[in-house]
C-alpha cells in the first residue's frame, strides 16, 4: 500500500464505532481504540495478503492500538501455510488482551489440519494464560465438535480451573454448543455436576437461548439449575 498501515487504519475511522466499541471491551483503553469496523479490517487483511504486504506488519508486536491488532488476527486467518500459521499464531497470541480479538482469530487453514491442532490446543488450555486458555477452548468448540469430536474432548475443557470471567464464559459457551451438536455424550458433565457452579449454570443459560437446542431438552435443562451464583 502507498500509505501506511496506521494511516489507513485512521482513514478509516469510525468515531461513533470507536465509542460504542470501548464499551464492549473493558479490558483495552478506550485511548487504543480507533474505531475501525470489522468489515472495513476483514478488507484490509485480504488486500494486504493480496498484494503480499502482510509479512512486515506481522513482524510488529505488540500493536500499539486495538484495531493493528484485530488486524493481524484477519491476516493470520488469511495464511494458507498451516506451519508458518500455526507459529504465527504461537507468537501472536501472548499479545492478545481481549475477548474479541481472541475470537475473531480463525484461521482457515486450520480446518485441513485438525489432527495437528490437537497437540497445541491442549497446550494453549493447560497454560494458563486467559486468552490462550479461552483461544484453546474455541479451537476445540469450532473444529471439534462434529465429525472430529471425541469424548476426551470435553473432558479438557471441564479440567480447567480459572476465575477468569473470559475463560469460563468460553467454557459455559463450549459446552452450550457441544449440547446442541453431541447432547447425550455432554449432557452427564450437567447431570453429574462435573463442572463448577457458575460453569455448570452459565451452561444451561446459554443453552436455554440457543435456537439448536429443541424446547423439550430446554425444559429438562432448566430441571438441572443449581444454587446461586
Amino acid at each position: 500500500m502507498e500509505e501506511p498501515i496506521r494511516e489507513t487504519l485512521f482513514r478509516l475511522r469510525d468515531e461513533a464505532y470507536r465509542d460504542f466499541q470501548s464499551k464492549l471491551i473493558p479490558t483495552v483503553d478506550p485511548e487504543r481504540i480507533i474505531g475501525v469496523r470489522t468489515p472495513e479490517l476483514r478488507a484490509l487483511a485480504k488486500r494486504l495478503t493480496r498484494q503480499g504486504e502482510a509479512a512486515d506488519f506481522l513482524a510488529q508486536l505488540p500493536h500499539a492500538y486495538f484495531d493493528e491488532t484485530q488486524l493481524h488476527a484477519f491476516l493470520l486467518s488469511e495464511m494458507k501455510d498451516f506451519p508458518a500459521c500455526l507459529e504465527a499464531v504461537e507468537r501472536f497470541l501472548p499479545f492478545v488482551d481481549n475477548w474479541a480479538t481472541c475470537d475473531q482469530l480463525s484461521p482457515r487453514v486450520f480446518r485441513k489440519h485438525r489432527p495437528a491442532l490437537l497437540e497445541p490446543i491442549r497446550r494453549w488450555i493447560a497454560g494458563g494464560e486467559t486468552y490462550s486458555v479461552r483461544f484453546g477452548v474455541g479451537m476445540l468448540m469450532e473444529h471439534f465438535l462434529d465429525e472430529a469430536f471425541d469424548p476426551a474432548y470435553p473432558e479438557l475443557v471441564a479440567s480447567i480451573r480459572s476465575e477468569e470471567y473470559y475463560v469460563r464464559m468460553m467454557a459455559a459457551w463450549y459446552f452450550a454448543t457441544a449440547l446442541a451438536k453431541q447432547w447425550d455424550a455432554v449432557l452427564p458433565y450437567l447431570t453429574e455436576r462435573r463442572l463448577e457452579k457458575w460453569t455448570h449454570n452459565r451452561t444451561i443459560q446459554k443453552a436455554v437461548e440457543s435456537y439448536r437446542i429443541t424446547p423439550e431438552q430446554k425444559a429438562y435443562l432448566r430441571t438441572l439449575r443449581t444454587g446461586n451464583p
